[in-house]
């Protein structure tokens, strides 16, 4: 019998699973999860790209030596460059890691940690290093989420054969790590950088996991799998949080819980140390019945809830809002017979958000039109503050987030536009009342508004940045054309100013061969063979047009002419110079040959040439007219006017011309154009030949355009303010923290 054929090899190549197994393999909640998961990490590298110039540049901007500060910039440009396949090669090996979980492992055995002598070989200090801050990163997000992701591997083992660890865990840290390091391994930066660009990884990618993994275990209890793990760890409960709760964050196991604790309320409990030290001297200190009863932390969100939904409109402010509670209760304690009042705690957060709104109401760099919608976010955000404490510490909490993306893109939003009409505004808004009607005590919904805000600014932002870029091209070449002019004039002023000439010649050059040296000017440059060969053909007919006495140059004229005549055929259909017109100069130029070989040995008297200033005079020997070259030439392209006059020269401080020196391409300013109107506008290109400031409106189109001088000017007058684009909640925060700290000493 011949069974050779049904021999299975199960040790060899063959019986290896491919990269990535089918689909069909995988259950079809966990795809779910993969897929989600997958977008939310593009999102979070994406973010991660987005922020690493301005981080390299700082880093580059405190570099102690040229060759640390070109590495940083070398880094810029190498990411930049690169940041489309490391996100690729990111994904894909988290996609690998999900494929490898529907695949079997048939007739392998276990391995161990395989051990040999060259394993033994010294750490390179690069790899050592590199290592000791993967180990750190993997840890500490295990000692902030060790309870959720302990959760999904549990699910994750539900769905598929394979034994996972957390280890192991397609979504864990320590194989994110290695995906992004493996991604990132094109990148020719030195380990200083790479520990920078690491760092970056946790705080725009590894910061999520917290939320990410929130996200996939309810996709897996929605889907059955394992639905008795509770997500809310009990200290949580006990402190009657909502179970329901996905955006809260997990807790680690009780070994870690005092470090991970400290860290989350740190901003806040500074907050509290600082309101408690200046509360009965710069702040008023609550006077409180004997029977006093705290409202708890649940019936005072539910009163905020009420709040929210009857007064939309009215509580925009601090105080409003501060009335209308006090309100409340007192209604409360009538009914209820006892002081109710607001706890300690609670009320802290109360006059923190308070005071961060109070800094964005009378924030200059967000447009009056947009106050009114931001501060309506106000009671949401607070609840938001007494649901989650790290709303306060944590930069990528969702919330705080989403209030970041609405101030970045209202920016650009100037006070002549009709706010009502505008799509952007119309779009927060539609935010603004979606948190107003549906936000009670579940924070997912902020995660889901940003998510949608995100996409929506992200268009408009290509957009805008397509017509930025279209601006700043056609500036730079229109920059590139005029240097590219000057030469030509130049060149054409050195040969002809203050010679006369056959006019014909002179419209040759003027208006021919000037576009023909204008073209190799642009595409090769002054430099070039391209450009010395347009001077030498200019030359040599300006030689071939003169009168002459010598018999050498009767030699020298026989030989010329021919290749002359070439060049300035092939250089004019080069330029797509008018056929008809070519050929008309051509026939008088001929002409002007022939006379010149016929009078060559005569010499003219030099009083035939003179005459009025510019006007053609005869030759004697000729019916050639003679022009006189008396006024610089000036070329102008036929959409061009000519030339304003210079800009009379104005002596400014250093201060001022400091201020237009240190502006950078996608700063945000403002121009006081008259006592009511004002144009917010960004800097989108300085061009330096001309010397000329490119600025642009939010859709990327050109408003505006200065010179150096005319905006130190401007500086001087305190007509044009820089805007502040740093992130909204974050300065509030720093104001406050500030204000506080000034209270104290007061």
């Amino acid at each position: 019998m011949h069974t050779d054929a049904k021999v299975v090899p199960l040790t060899k190549d063959a019986a290896e699973p491919s990269p990535i197994s089918p689909v069909g393999r995988l259950p079809v909640a966990l795809i779910q999860v993969r897929d989600k998961m997958a977008l939310r990490l593009k999102q979070a590298l994406q973010e991660l790209f987005d922020n690493a110039d301005d981080t390299l540049f700082e880093m580059a901007d405190r570099s102690t030596s040229n060759v640390e500060q070109n590495a940083f910039f070398e880094a810029m440009r190498d990411m930049r460059l690169k940041r489309k396949s490391i996100e690729r090669a990111f994904l894909y090996k988290v996609s690998e890691s999900f494929s490898a979980l529907g695949q079997y492992d048939i007739g392998r055995a276990p391995q161990l940690d395989a051990l040999s002598f060259d394993g033994l070989a010294l750490v390179q200090n690069d790899e050592l290093e590199e290592t000791v801050a993967q180990d750190a990163m993997v840890a500490r997000v295990m000692s902030r989420d060790a309870v959720a992701i302990g959760h999904l591997t549990a699910r994750l083992n539900v769905l598929v054969s394979k034994k996972i660890e957390d280890k192991t865990n397609p979504l864990g840290p320590r194989l994110l790590c290695e995906a992004f390091l493996d991604a990132c391994r094109s990148l020719g930066v030195e380990i200083k950088v790479k520990l920078i660009v690491l760092k970056l990884f946790e705080k725009y990618v590894l910061s999520e996991l917290e939320q990410m993994y929130a996200e996939a275990n309810q996709l897996l209890v929605a889907a059955g799998v394992l639905p008795e793990l509770k997500s809310a760890p009990a200290r949580r409960q006990q402190e009657h949080a909502n179970p329901t709760r996905q955006a809260a964050p997990a807790e680690p196991p009780v070994g870690a819980v005092g470090s991970v604790e400290d860290s989350v309320q740190e901003v806040f409990g500074v907050l509290q140390q600082l309101l408690s030290q200046a509360r009965g001297t710069a702040l008023p200190r609550r006077e409180l019945p004997a029977d006093a009863v705290p409202i708890s932390n649940p019936d005072l969100l539910r009163l905020l809830s009420n709040l929210q939904q009857r007064l939309p409109q009215q509580v925009e402010g601090s105080s409003d809002l501060r009335i209308s509670l006090d309100q409340v209760l007192a209604r409360a304690s009538e009914r209820s017979g006892r002081t109710r009042v607001i706890g300690q705690v609670d009320d802290d957060v109360i006059n923190v958000v308070s005071m961060l709104f109070e800094f964005i109401l009378d924030d200059r760099t967000l447009p009056d039109a947009f106050k009114a919608l931001i501060g309506r976010m106000q009671i949401p955000m607070l609840k938001v503050a007494l649901l989650d404490k790290t709303f306060f510490s944590r930069g990528s909490h969702p919330a705080r987030r989403l209030l970041n993306e609405i101030a970045s893109a209202a920016l650009g939003c100037g006070d002549r536009d009709d706010a009502q009409r505008d799509s952007l505004y119309q779009r927060i808004e539609q935010v603004v009342q979606r948190l107003l009607n549906d936000f009670d005590d579940d924070p997912v919904i902020f995660s889901d508004l940003l998510a949608e805000f995100i996409a929506y600014t992200g268009d408009e932002r290509r957009r805008s940045e397509l017509l930025e870029q279209r601006t700043r091209d056609a500036e730079e070449g229109r920059a590139k054309a005029e240097l590219a002019r000057k030469q030509v004039e130049g060149a054409l002023n050195q040969r002809l100013l203050g010679r006369t000439l056959p006019e014909v010649v002179v419209r040759l050059l003027r208006e021919a061969w000037s576009k023909v040296m204008l073209l190799a000017c642009l595409k090769h440059g002054v430099e070039s063979d391209e450009w010395h060969a347009a001077l030498q053909t200019m030359d040599e007919l300006i030689w071939s047009v003169e009168p002459h006495e010598a018999p050498e140059d009767r030699s020298r004229m026989l030989g010329l002419v021919p290749g002359l005549l070439k060049s300035l055929r092939e250089g004019l259909a080069s330029a797509a110079f008018d056929p008809f017109s070519t050929s008309e100069f051509f026939s008088q130029l001929e002409s002007l040959h022939v006379q010149t070989f016929q009078r060559f040995k005569r010499s003219e008297p030099a009083s035939s040439l003179d005459g009025p200033v510019g006007r053609p005079l005869l030759d004697p020997g000729s019916a050639a007219p003679m022009v006189a070259v008396v006024e610089e030439i000036v070329l102008l392209t036929p959409r061009e006017a000519p030339a304003l006059d210079p800009e009379p020269v104005v002596v400014v401080d250093d201060e001022a011309l400091g201020f237009v020196d240190n502006l950078r391409v996608g700063s945000w300013v403002e121009f006081q154009e008259d006592d009511e109107h004002k144009l917010r506008c960004k800097l989108a290109a300085i061009i330096r030949p001309s010397g000329k400031f490119i600025f642009v409106n939010r859709t990327g189109m050109k408003v505006l355009e200065k010179t150096r001088t005319s905006l130190a000017v401007e500086f001087r007058s305190k007509t044009v303010h820089l805007l502040d684009d740093a992130l909204l909640f974050d300065r509030a925060l720093e104001s406050v923290i500030g204000n506080l700290r000034r209270l104290k000493g007061a």
